[in-house]
């Protein structure tokens, strides 16, 4: 049986398949590391202000952009005549694109996302959750609400990130550590969008039906599937043993035999993914937790614009 990047094989070494007693220790280890998160989370969301700063685009919002030609076929009532009057040529007034109103986050905290194969990098967890904590703080940067998909409230306030982690600690502390794969909201509404992070590892059936409900009034969103590299490369050889959430362990002899049909197996489930979210109208992505969040971040948030702008 080759490693399984599903639902249940976490397919990594020392993957965060722990007894109930130290899930309530990850809940606790979580809430100390909150703070520095929420802090990673502000720098990120201002790196990405920085640069969507001058990517404006037409669309409808109030704020004037800039005249353009008017395109014969087009309704004479959008012609600008006073503009229009000092040339020979009709103009077109047109405004700036607006963000949506509404964004909700969700970020995956179940057991699988607490691997990291290098200690210089992030876990998952941590990274998805600067991610989802910073996309929140960029969307009230932008005049829009946000909260966290099935857990709060919509917020415009600016300590909005202080205010989700807040949120996230109780829920910790709730749960035990114990925490659902992909969200179980109700659908949204038809305006709203939701941007899910995870890394997942869960059947593409499930995560179709997932997008499904929540887009069932029209609704669309992001996907942004979280990686570490070491999921991607495999670079694992000789005895190996791997576990999953619940504790199982699968061992190796030559875990390098086991690269090719992992390899196959995660592109194929990579591409389910994709296209249950395409179905659906939303986007799906991919981020290395050896990239900066920023980046990642950055190109969430301008998917968020390119498709508010349709």
């Amino acid at each position: 049986m080759a490693p399984n990047p599903g639902k249940d094989f976490s397919f990594l070494p020392r993957a965060a398949a722990r007894p109930d007693h130290e899930k309530r220790v990850q809940a606790l280890d979580l809430a100390r590391r909150l703070p520095a998160l929420t802090l990673s989370a502000r720098h990120a969301a201002a790196s990405a202000q920085a640069g969507l700063h001058g990517r404006r685009r037409a669309g409808v919002g109030e704020n004037f952009w800039q005249f353009r030609p008017f395109i014969p076929g087009e309704a004479a009532q959008n012609v600008d005549w006073r503009r229009s009057a000092r040339d020979d040529r009709l103009y077109v007034r047109q405004r700036e694109w607006e963000a949506a109103q509404v964004l909700w986050v969700w970020a995956d905290l179940s057991g699988s996302m607490n691997y990291r194969s290098d200690a210089n990098t992030q876990s998952k967890l941590d990274r998805a959750l600067v991610l989802a904590l910073a996309l929140a703080d960029s969307a009230v940067r932008a005049g829009e609400r946000a909260g966290w998909l099935g857990l709060t409230r919509l917020s415009a306030a600016r300590d909005i990130v202080d205010s989700l982690a807040v949120a996230l600690i109780a829920q910790e502390r709730a749960n035990d550590g114990d925490f659902e794969d992909l969200p179980q909201a109700a659908p949204l509404r038809v305006r709203e969008k939701a941007a899910l992070i995870g890394d997942f590892l869960v059947d593409a059936a499930d995560f179709a039906a997932c997008l499904q409900r929540l887009g069932a009034q029209g609704a669309r969103g992001h996907a942004l599937m979280v990686f570490d590299p070491a999921e991607e490369d495999f670079p694992f050889a000789g005895q190996t043993e791997f576990f999953d959430e619940a504790g199982d362990m699968l061992r190796a002899g030559r875990a390098e035999d086991y690269s090719a049909p992992y390899r196959a197996r995660l592109a194929a489930h990579r591409e389910a993914l994709a296209a249950a979210a395409r179905a659906q109208g939303w986007t799906f992505a991919l981020h290395s937790t050896a990239r900066p969040a920023s980046e990642a971040l950055l190109n969430l948030r301008l998917a968020l614009t390119a498709d508010g702008a349709r």
